[in-house]
């Protein structure tokens, strides 16, 4: 029984029936990109591409993102039926969390994509789309776990991110892993057509407790600098500038800003 169709079993197990078509690969250069290529045929909503390891992963902003083997690197296609797919990445997070969980693991969402775990980075997400006149015509969700990496695997990077393994001593199938995921986001992104502050409400509770400390936003024009207040139901990062005013970002890297202790520069 190849990979996929584990996938597929594992599914049903959970009682979810996957009817579109699902792929994996064992080497490509990214996810994404395939399944963009499925989407740009006419390929059907929640077509799934998944491989053991990506040569050309990326994140946000076009970084690197490392794929060894061991991990889970996913993309799913959807065709969006509502206005707004700022809320997607929120979406996405929640399910992530939600199948971590089931391995041990209690993660925390960082805006507006990162799945961390005590500060370091377990997972990403990345979500990049096509639209035309009438609105998106589609986007394509890539969700990346690391699962199975020791300690030694991350090698320096240990300090910035984990795995499920690191965490919760013992490395759990990545079919399971991607099961967890893929039988959770449905609901979470219908409920973005439905009930979409019920999703937001649901990101908050497992978001970073960063709400009132100091942080820099980046965007692709400028660099803010305030406190962050929240997110609001459209999936904007609210922040109160340093300078006066408040300001909404919809796109940009977090950072926190950590005080300077007395004494040093």
């Amino acid at each position: 029984m190849d990979r996929a169709e584990r996938l597929r079993r594992a599914l049903a197990e959970r009682g979810t029936e996957w009817t579109a078509p699902v792929e994996w690969h064992g080497s490509v250069g990214s996810t994404n990109d395939l399944a963009k290529e499925h989407a740009r045929a006419g390929s059907p909503e929640w077509t799934a591409v998944l491989a053991d390891r990506q040569s050309g992963g990326r994140g946000r902003e076009g970084r690197v993102w490392v794929s060894p083997p061991g991990g889970l690197y996913l993309s799913v296609l959807l065709r969006p039926r509502f206005e707004s797919i700022s809320l997607v990445p929120l979406a996405v997070g929640v399910a992530v969390a939600e199948a971590v969980a089931e391995h041990g693991v209690e993660a925390a969402l960082k805006w507006p994509n990162d799945v961390l775990v005590g500060g370091r980075k377990l997972g990403g997400i990345l979500t990049e789309a096509s639209s035309a006149v009438s609105g998106v015509e589609w986007a394509v969700v890539g969700i990346g776990v690391n699962v199975g990496a020791s300690s030694d695997d991350l090698g320096e990077m240990r300090d910035a991110a984990t795995s499920i393994a690191v965490e919760s001593g013992k490395a759990p199938p990545v079919e399971s892993v991607a099961a967890g995921v893929l039988g959770r986001l449905p609901g979470w992104y219908d409920g973005l057509g439905s009930h979409p502050a019920a999703v937001v409400a649901a990101w908050r509770e497992r978001s970073v407790p960063w709400w009132g400390s100091l942080a820099e936003v980046r965007t692709a024009s400028s660099v803010l600098r305030g406190r962050l207040r929240d997110v609001d139901d459209g999936g904007a990062l609210v922040v109160d500038l340093e300078e006066g005013g408040t300001r909404r970002v919809l796109s940009g890297e977090l950072v926190r800003l950590r005080p300077v202790s007395p004494g040093r520069s």
